[in-house]
């Protein structure tokens, strides 16, 4: 594989593995309290 290959393969996986990481630390960071429920009369 040429540099050039090597770099933009390693590039990707920078997308990839960093767009996870973001997701996880998003789920984990998020607020796990379910909405009240509300009663409305229609």
């Amino acid at each position: 594989m040429s540099a050039t290959a090597v770099i933009m393969m390693i590039v990707a996986m920078l997308v990839i593995w960093g767009g996870l990481a973001l997701a996880v630390l998003n789920v984990m960071r998020a607020d796990r309290e379910e909405p009240r429920r509300t009663m409305r009369d229609l």
